[in-house]
């Protein structure tokens, strides 16, 4: 291997990743784009002028066929007038007309071939580079879609979900333990009062409300008795009875 050769291997495999790396996808491909229809201006150029060949070769092939048919008809004339000499002369120009028709219709030819062969590379242009950029903008909408969802997951690893999960089971397993810790404190609590007390307790408790009760049942029987003799005779009067319960004037009446 040369000394150049390995030199320019050298260069390659140094500088090489460095443009790599700086290469941005979504731009050149935007310039791919722009490039790809820059090209058809220029394309429609090259063709418009070998269109413009062929309308020359065609003019120049009409001109070349009316020059012969006139040196024909000038031959005939002069034919008929005996100027053999006229005749010969207008033989000559004849014989080069007819070979620049020929040539001409030749050139004509070739003109309509490139022609017929430039709308043809046009053609198969237009639909690779319509292909193309289909391509290019499908693409465009990936990288578009797959920046987005760089972003989104640079977001969710910021959450560092799993320390939070952590965190959470360890309060929640706190929280239950502080809770069972008090339950139990409150069972040995209860534990340590004697029942038989506690129930003796809340039988005196009810004991003496019963006796409450049955003292203020007892006053509102004596207010009731002592407030019942003054009553007796006011209803008697009112019914027409008498101290002793006989019948007044009013019952007399009655009957």
């Amino acid at each position: 291997m040369s000394f150049w050769t390995r030199l320019k291997r050298l260069f390659r495999s140094v500088f090489g990743g460095a443009i790599s790396a700086m290469e941005n996808p979504r731009l050149i491909l935007e310039q791919n784009i722009r490039d790809l229809n820059d090209q058809v201006p220029k394309m429609n150029e090259t063709i418009a002028h070998v269109k413009s060949a062929v309308i020359r070769y065609e003019k120049a092939l009409k001109k070349a066929k009316g020059l012969e048919a006139g040196l024909t008809s000038r031959i005939k004339a002069a034919i008929r007038e005996s100027r053999q000499d006229l005749a010969r002369e207008y033989a000559l120009r004849l014989d080069r007309a007819r070979a620049e028709v020929k040539q001409t219709t030749a050139q004509l030819q070739q003109a309509n071939l490139a022609y017929e062969k430039a709308r043809q590379v046009k053609e198969v242009f237009m639909r690779d580079r319509q292909r193309k950029i289909e391509e290019a903008k499908h693409a465009l909408r990936a990288h578009e879609r797959a920046k987005v969802q760089a972003e989104v997951a640079g977001v969710l690893e910021q959450f560092e979900v799993a320390g939070v999960d952590q965190t959470h089971d360890e309060m929640i397993s706190r929280i239950d333990e502080e809770t069972a810790r008090n339950e139990a404190r409150i069972e040995v609590a209860l534990d340590s009062v004697d029942a038989t007390d506690l129930k003796v307790e809340q039988d005196a408790e009810a004991f003496q409300a019963d006796e409450i009760v049955r003292q203020i049942q007892l006053e509102m029987q004596q207010e009731a008795d002592d407030t019942a003799p003054e009553q007796v005779p006011e209803v008697a009067k009112t019914m027409g009875l008498d101290d002793a319960g006989r019948g007044g004037p009013a019952m007399k009446r009655v009957r």
